[in-house]
């Protein structure tokens, strides 16, 4: 019973927090461990430590359009889990498992797919799989969750179209599985409701959505773009697919306009470009710090960030900038305008920014971090340490904390947990700066 008190106080002590964290940005804000999620054991003494064996290997985060939950991707496990904000009790787990009984999600017509299967089921049933959840993407209106699947579990190296899952965010239950190109790591949404975008990591191609009837039994594809040449999956049966995945393309942003898409190719560095109009290709921006791994936009739509695995570094352009040398590039590879950029450590992950664009937070994979920058000087203001390996991170809509993933690698004893990490005003304050308590 007093374990039961102690946690609702102090449940009840971080909405006030959540409520005073809505203060304006030019303010001073400090971070400090406020909850972890997860198995095993934490090095970290937190306020809140709950233990969910359901979190194996969660890849990435995502609040809900009304920010009262979280959507935790699984990824080993399987499954979405999803939690309540800010308090924290666990509400659903959204299975990706799929067997005969759900075989009515797959009914629909997807529209123009030409996908090739280049290996089968044992039992020829291509729709009964598990899936692998990678990222999440919220639809314009915050309606559905978009959840792309690594591969199927029956596909062992990845070469025929895996699946990505559509979730009603009101009732957290699957309402329809649509195929895709070979490893879907990222998907995106365009801001006038009338598209998705799903990145194929395996092939270099894109895949076009039509979400404009709002109804998902009649989303369709209606386009497939590629980046330079579409890589065949004929011989990569048995490979390494980290290796042989061609440019490796991930993270992705619409401009606001929804007319150009924007896409990071990790593998052999740059950032191509899309005309959503007329589906072309534009071509490629190589002038960035090697292997971009995700993109944001600023709030105000004028500043595109990216942040670099390898190289460890993160950087910013002016979007207009970045759009004009795609527009002249002609299909080719161009260098495109210059990226002021900041080293961060090697492993620079998912990348978010502050509702109000003042800050920058970064997952730092090897060194197991969280590191915010300013996002107008990228000056670095603060580092933290949180569970191995740090991968994934969302921004609460209030500023009111970050919430990060580690998934950890087999052996490792690590990962295998979520890190809620408090940000709160600081008042008192005269200059700008991050500080831990």
């Amino acid at each position: 019973m007093k374990s039961k008190i102690k946690l609702f106080t102090i449940l009840t002590a971080f909405l006030c927090a959540s409520q005073v964290a809505t203060a304006q940005e030019q303010e001073i804000i400090s971070l400090s461990q406020y909850a972890r999620i997860g198995q095993g054991e934490s090095k970290t003494k937190r306020p809140v430590e709950i233990v969910d064996r359901e979190i194996y290997s969660p890849k990435s985060v995502r609040f809900s359009a009304d920010a009262k939950k979280i959507y935790i991707n699984s990824l080993e496990g399987g499954k979405t889990v999803v939690y309540s904000w800010p308090g924290l009790k666990k509400m659903r787990t959204i299975s990706h498992r799929f067997s005969a009984s759900r075989e009515e999600l797959f009914r629909y017509d997807v529209g123009e797919f030409d996908y090739r299967y280049y290996s089968e089921p044992s039992n020829a049933k291509r729709n009964e799989f598990m899936g692998k959840p990678v990222e999440s993407e919220l639809s314009a209106d915050g309606k559905y969750l978009w959840v792309p699947y690594y591969r199927r579990d029956w596909d062992a190296s990845a070469v025929s179209p895996s699946a990505i899952a559509i979730i009603d965010t009101e009732s957290d239950q699957i309402v329809r599985v649509m195929p895709t190109g070979p490893i879907p790591k990222y998907v995106v949404a365009s801001p006038d409701g009338r598209y998705v975008a799903v990145v194929n990591w395996g092939d270099n191609t894109v895949s076009l959505i039509d979400t404009s009837s709002g109804d998902p039994r009649r989303f369709r594809y209606v386009g497939h773009m590629t980046v330079e040449k579409q890589l065949s999956q004929e011989d990569l049966g048995g490979t390494d697919r980290d290796s042989t995945c061609g440019f490796c393309l991930r993270g992705a942003i619409f401009s606001p306009d929804s007319q150009h898409l924007i896409v990071a190719r990790m593998g052999k560095g740059g950032i191509a470009g899309f005309h959503i109009p007329t589906q072309q290709y534009l071509g490629s921006i190589m002038n960035i710090p090697s292997t971009p791994r995700h993109l944001v936009l600023s709030p105000d739509g004028q500043t595109i960030y990216a942040s670099s695995n390898s190289a460890g570094a993160i950087s910013k352009a002016p979007l207009s900038k970045v759009i004009q040398a795609l527009e002249g590039a002609r299909g080719k590879r161009v260098d495109g305008p210059r990226w002021k950029s900041t080293s961060v450590g090697k492993g620079a992950r998912t990348l978010d920014i502050s509702p109000g664009g003042r800050f920058l937070f970064v997952a730092v994979n090897q060194s197991s971090e969280l590191v915010v920058l300013d996002s107008e000087t990228l000056q670095e203001l603060s580092r933290m340490n949180v569970d191995p390996y740090a991968v994934g991170l969302a921004v609460a809509p209030d500023l009111s904390a970050v919430v990060l993933t580690s998934q950890g690698h087999p052996g490792t004893g690590g990962g295998n947990a979520v890190n809620i990490i408090r940000i709160r005003a600081d008042d008192s304050a005269t200059s700008i700066q991050l500080k831990l308590r």
